[in-house]
C-alpha cells in the first residue's frame, strides 16, 4: 500500500516528522478515524495533548492528512493535522448545537479534495434555493464546484431544470443524468482521474451512494430510494467515507444534509452571486439600504428586470445568516442600527 496512491503529494511531507508517518483519513466515527498509510489500515485516535496544548491545531476528518505514530498492535495516535488544500464545512446542524455555550459552531465535512458534486435528484426534491446555499459554500471550500441532477428518467424535459439551474449557477457546470438508464454517465467520467478527490454532497436519497455503486461497477454503498409521499430520503450514509475507485479516483460519500448553514462565506457569496455584487458600490448613496433610495442600483436592475428580486433576496438572507452564525451579537446590534437609519430616513422623506 502506497499513501500517495490516495493522493499524498511530497510538499506536505515535513522536515522534522520524529518518526511519525503520513496517514489519509478515510472515515469519521465521532472521535474515532479510521486511516491508510504505508503500513496498510487501520484506527486512530488524536493524541490529545498535541491538540489541546496547541490551540492553531487543527482537528482532523474525512479526507484529511494527518501525521500518526503507528501502532500495528492496535489504535495509532493522530499528532497533528497537514495542511489542506481545501475544507468544506458548514454550522452544526440543530440537533449538534453547542446549547451550553448558546453559540452556532463549525462541523468540518470534508478536506482536500478537487471538486465538489452538488447533487439534486429531478423530483419535488428539486430546490433551487438550496442549490445556491450548496455552491456559496462549495465556491468558499476551495473545490470546483459541478452540479449533477440525478433520476433525470422521472422527468420528460431534463434540459428546462438545467436551465433554471444555469441563471443561478453562473460559470458552473451542469449534468443531469440517470443510474438506472445510464443516460448521461458518460458526460461527468472526465472528472474520474486518479489522483483525484470528489466530495459528493446533497440530501438523503439523491442518489450518492447509487452513484459511487455505479462508478465502482458493483453495490459497495448501501441504497436508498427518496419516498414518493414527501420526497425524502433515509440516511443510508450515516458516516463520511472515502472510497478508491478501482482507476484510482477518491470519492468522500457525505451523510445527507437537510440543513445546511451558513459560516465564514465571504468568498463563496462573491462568486455564487457575481450577478447581484456588480451592482454593489456603485449607488448614489455609500451607506444605500437598497430599500427605497433613490440612485440605488440594486433597485434600478431589478425594475429594468436585469435583476431578480429573489435573487437579491436570496443573497441578502444567505450574507445576514453568515454573520449571524460568526458573530450574533454584533449582527443583531448592526440590524438594530439598520432600522434606525431607514426609520429615520423614511421620516425625512415624509417631511419633505
Amino acid at each position: 500500500m502506497n499513501i500517495k496512491d490516495y493522493g499524498f503529494k511530497e510538499n506536505l511531507k515535513r522536515n522534522n516528522i520524529n518518526g511519525r508517518i503520513p496517514a489519509r483519513i478515510i472515515a469519521t466515527h465521532k472521535d474515532r478515524y479510521e486511516i491508510v498509510c504505508d503500513k496498510g489500515n487501520g484506527f486512530a485516535k488524536i493524541k490529545r495533548g498535541c491538540f489541546y496544548d496547541n490551540p492553531n491545531s487543527d482537528y482532523p476528518t474525512t479526507g484529511d492528512f494527518v501525521l500518526i505514530e503507528w501502532n500495528e498492535n492496535g489504535e495509532s495516535m493522530i499528532t497533528e493535522t497537514l495542511k489542506r488544500e481545501s475544507l468544506f464545512s458548514r454550522v452544526a446542524s440543530s440537533s449538534d448545537k453547542n446549547h451550553e455555550l448558546h453559540k452556532q459552531h463549525e462541523q468540518l465535512v470534508a478536506a482536500n479534495f478537487d471538486y465538489v458534486f452538488i447533487m439534486q435528484s429531478l423530483n419535488d426534491n428539486f430546490n433551487l434555493h438550496r442549490i445556491e446555499r450548496y455552491l456559496t459554500l462549495s465556491w468558499q471550500s476551495g473545490g470546483i464546484p459541478v452540479i449533477i441532477l440525478t433520476k433525470r428518467d422521472l422527468v420528460e424535459n431534463y434540459i428546462a431544470y438545467i436551465n433554471q439551474v444555469k441563471n443561478i449557477a453562473i460559470g458552473v457546470d451542469i449534468y443531469a443524468i440517470s443510474c438506472k438508464t445510464g443516460e448521461g454517465i458518460e458526460n461527468i467520467r472526465k472528472y474520474f482521474e486518479k489522483g483525484k478527490t470528489i466530495v459528493f454532497l446533497g440530501s438523503s436519497g439523491v442518489g450518492k451512494s447509487t452513484l459511487v455503486n455505479t462508478l465502482y461497477g458493483e453495490e459497495i454503498m448501501k441504497t436508498s430510494e427518496i419516498r414518493e409521499e414527501d420526497s425524502r430520503g433515509r440516511h443510508t450514509t450515516t458516516s463520511r467515507n472515502l472510497i478508491i475507485l478501482p482507476n484510482g479516483t477518491m470519492i468522500i460519500d457525505t451523510p445527507g444534509m437537510r440543513e445546511l448553514g451558513m459560516w465564514e462565506v465571504s468568498e463563496g457569496l462573491d462568486k455564487t452571486f457575481k450577478d447581484v455584487e456588480q451592482y454593489l458600490g456603485k449607488c448614489k448613496f455609500s451607506d444605500c439600504t437598497h430599500t427605497n433610495e433613490p440612485g440605488c442600483k440594486i433597485l434600478e436592475a431589478i425594475k429594468n428586470g436585469e435583476l431578480s428580486h429573489d435573487r437579491f433576496n436570496s443573497y441578502i438572507k444567505l450574507q445576514n445568516e453568515a454573520k449571524y452564525n460568526n458573530d450574533s451579537e454584533n449582527y443583531l446590534k448592526e440590524k438594530r442600527n439598520k432600522f434606525k437609519d431607514i426609520a429615520k430616513h423614511n421620516k425625512v422623506n415624509k417631511k419633505h
